[in-house]
């Protein structure tokens, strides 16, 4: 069955839907519902907070697909509990267009909500629930689009590439790109729904995130020389740390961002067991997010070197006993401004945007698109304010014009104009 609307304006996904339901001409859509407000029902109302499965909206995704007869992949996680899922529509040849979301959300946990997070809710002209905003608003206006899509003479493919895992660091990332490159036709652009209003961003900053972890010697207080404190080295390296955060203040690489400089975030630390006991252990997470314009591995290097040459062997000085290790937690690849991007021109032109391409300070799955040699940009609806929050929302103005953006996609695709990036 379809999505349904209760009287007091809220809309509970069954997420049962079969492809009998979901051919074209046969969706069950409720008079004065849109497909993607009834899509978007059922997406928010599937729990893919991140690290958690998502195989069941990935199956989900895969029967609306196959009432299509459009052919699918997945590309799963290590473990096995998580997929990337790629699909083609249209002629197997170069040059067609990528729509790309990631299918996780962030927690609702410790979230002041005043509605059920998972039940999508009308309001005053807009949706909430769990990742209306960021990003299943967008993945649920291309879902919509499928009838037209499989209808369409297109000359050229939409190919859907939707990830695992990105709001933890782009995990799902890198193995969709190479399933993208390996099993299907290069595209000319990637466009990445990401929340941006509907305008083009351009570029934005890359995130890294570690843990550094320290294990020394414990001991009492009274005899440190017998010890050796891991608490100590760790704030050695966190200083460090800190220092690396002035030097890139003062550089301001990037004036296009604000801040415009790489950023840095001592974000906790833990240890120690008593007043008078010297701590054995201790734990460090930090994060950087860097303009494109720096080296994101020279700076793990320059930290690495200093915990390796510096601080380790002051751990070790007294007793020969230590070990420190920074341990990955999150890369997300920064993505550049592009000169004569095709992607930029083709969102440009399907949207109207004129003004000056945008830069974010967070991170999306683009940057592995481009490193890969995709022309990439990020456009989609919604609000990166909105991301996130207790009682996320999105305008239902913004999905709609996200509807008329993929329409022209498809219209582009269809028609016999020579592509603007080349294959």
């Amino acid at each position: 069955m379809a999505g349904r609307v209760a009287d007091h304006g809220a809309v509970r996904g069954s997420g049962q839907h079969g492809p009998h339901d979901l051919a074209a001409g046969n969706t069950g859509q409720r008079p004065g519902v849109s497909r993607t407000h009834e899509l978007l029902a059922d997406l928010v109302g599937m729990d893919t907070t991140s690290l958690t499965s998502n195989l069941t909206i990935v199956a989900y995704i895969e029967r609306l697909f196959d009432a299509h007869d459009i052919p699918h992949s997945r590309v799963l996680s290590p473990d096995g509990t998580q997929a990337n899922l790629l699909a083609r529509v249209g002629p197997d040849v170069a040059g067609g267009v990528v729509l790309s979301g990631h299918l996780d959300c962030v927690p609702v946990t410790g979230q002041p909500w005043s509605r059920d997070p998972f039940t999508l809710t009308e309001d005053d002209g807009r949706f909430y629930g769990r990742g209306t905003s960021d990003m299943k608003g967008f993945i649920a206006s291309a879902l919509a689009a499928l009838p037209r899509m499989a209808a369409a003479p297109l000359d050229r493919p939409v190919l859907f590439v939707l990830t695992y895992d990105e709001e933890i660091g782009t995990v799902g990332a890198p193995s969709a790109v190479q399933g993208l490159l390996a099993g299907y036709p290069r595209p000319s652009a990637v466009i990445i729904g990401e929340p941006s209003s509907m305008e083009v961003v351009t570029a934005h900053k890359g995130v890294r995130a570690f843990r550094v972890v320290v294990d020394g010697l414990d001991g009492h207080s009274s005899q440190p020389q017998r010890a050796a404190n891991a608490i100590a080295a760790l704030t050695r390296l966190a200083t460090f740390i800190d220092d690396l955060a002035d030097e890139h203040r003062t550089a301001a690489a990037d004036p296009r961002f604000d801040p415009p400089y790489t950023t840095f975030n001592l974000a906790t630390i833990e240890g120690g067991q008593a007043i008078n006991i010297v701590p054995r252990h201790a734990e460090l997470t930090f994060e950087y997010r860097a303009v494109p314009a720096d080296d994101s591995t020279a700076i793990r290097d320059a930290v690495e070197a200093v915990a390796r040459e510096q601080v380790l062997p002051r751990l070790r000085r007294e007793t020969g006993v230590g070990d420190l290790r920074i341990e990955s937690l999150a890369t997300a690849r920064a993505m550049a401004a592009e000169t004569d991007g095709a992607a930029e021109a083709l969102a440009r032109s399907l949207t109207g945007y004129d003004g000056p391409g945008r830069t974010v300070p967070f991170g999306t799955d683009g940057g592995h698109f481009q490193a890969a040699g995709l022309s990439t940009v990020v456009t989609g609806p919604g609000s990166i304010e909105q991301a996130h929050t207790p009682d996320e929302w999105i305008e239902i103005d913004q999905l709609a014009a996200c509807d008329v953006f993929i329409g022209r996609v498809i219209d582009h695709l269809s028609a016999s104009t020579e592509d603007p990036g080349g294959g």
